[in-house]
């Protein structure tokens, strides 16, 4: 569990948790929970919002010009890699033949249904069913789709929230098995509590529950979630299921006293914040002399960083920092671009100030 202030950095630390996950051969799929498109007390809703989000690892060049997002775009990519792969060494006859035997030896999955689906997703490609992969894919998105086609391919569960959990332990049994080393969960803002009914909270927590100790089954083995909250006041609570929950999520992740603790609090990461600030400064800077072709002038750059750093970070108790200090030091270069002039202390306050607003 990632915990951190509105403006606090989550989603940032989330990107990055990606990236990494990607220089090991992980699919991640970053999914934004809110009370009314995904809420986490309706697990049918958010596995829609998890295969809509898969992602294969892709370089900053792909991710600028247009990334592939998806569980359709993970599968016309493990069918295209496994047909490259064939290509080189077998005649178009034996490809298909090849791809089929392939298809229909694919492991047994928690569903069944999820098994078949992705089955004959692949072998639709293989076979330029076009019209058949889109009702596939249909299912598979948790949208809804023929029935009578579906059940003639063994495709006879629903996605809803008796189901949602054992798709997603079938998700996951499946991408180890295309080739993948696992999966990375990441899941931003956690729903505010406060405006939901009591048995959408008890839902919610059971929920949360049941994913935790999921965790220590064999099948949903390579895989970690990161679920970023605001806070943990949903946490407040007297009755068992709080409790259980508290329990499970108590200890505090450190690489040297306990790095089996879950819980990441982002507000008390072991760095100085102000030279924290200071370094995201002086790499943003570099992207915008890039981007305005303007080079500055070390000596003023350097103290208008460290005013705008000290500034933001004065309102710590009253707003999220970090995201502060971001838009203020851009305003700040935009005063050095223009006057050449340092950013003094006095009018990094009025900067800061005017973005809190």
């Amino acid at each position: 569990m990632v915990i951190g202030t509105y403006g606090g950095g989550k989603t940032h630390f989330l990107y990055s948790i990606r990236e990494k996950a990607w220089g090991y051969n992980y699919i991640s799929s970053y999914i934004s929970l809110s009370p009314k498109e995904t809420p986490f007390h309706k697990l049918e809703l958010v596995y829609k919002a998890i295969v809509a989000n898969l992602m294969y690892p892709q370089t900053p060049a792909e991710l600028l010009s247009g990334y592939d997002r998806g569980i359709e775009a993970v599968i016309k990519t493990w069918y295209s890699q496994k047909y490259q792969e064939l290509s080189a060494k077998l005649s178009d006859d034996a490809i298909r033949k090849e791809l089929n035997s392939y298809a229909s030896s694919l492991d047994s999955y928690e569903s069944t249904s999820f098994r078949n689906a992705v089955k004959e997703a692949f072998l639709c490609l293989a076979e330029k069913k076009e019209n058949d992969f889109t009702l596939i894919l249909q299912w598979l998105k948790g949208e809804n789709s023929q029935k009578n086609f579906l059940n003639n391919l063994g495709i006879f569960e629903e996605i809803d929230k008796s189901t949602a959990f054992r798709m997603i332990r079938s998700l996951i049994q499946w991408i180890r098995e295309i080739g993948y080393s696992g999966l990375i969960m990441l899941m931003d803002e956690a729903e505010q509590t406060s405006s939901m009914t009591r048995k959408e909270k008890d839902t919610l927590l059971s929920n949360l529950r049941e994913l935790i100790d999921a965790c220590g089954h064999a099948n949903v083995k390579n895989t970690m979630f990161f679920y970023a909250v605001p806070d943990e006041s949903f946490l407040d609570g007297q009755t068992q299921i709080y409790v259980a929950l508290r329990q499970r999520i108590s200890g505090v992740f450190d690489t040297e006293i306990n790095p089996r603790g879950v819980k990441i609090d982002l507000e008390k990461i072991p760095v100085e914040a102000v030279d924290m600030l200071a370094e995201i400064g002086r790499k943003l800077a570099r992207i915008y002399e890039i981007a305005y072709n303007t080079p500055f002038k070390s000596d003023a750059l350097e103290e208008s960083i460290g005013n705008i750093a000290n500034a933001a970070y004065e309102k710590k108790f009253e707003i999220g920092y970090k995201r502060l200090f971001v838009k203020s030091v851009i305003n700040a270069f935009d005063i050095l671009r223009s006057s050449e002039k340092l950013v003094s202390i006095e009018r990094a306050r009025e900067v800061v100030d005017a973005n809190m607003h």
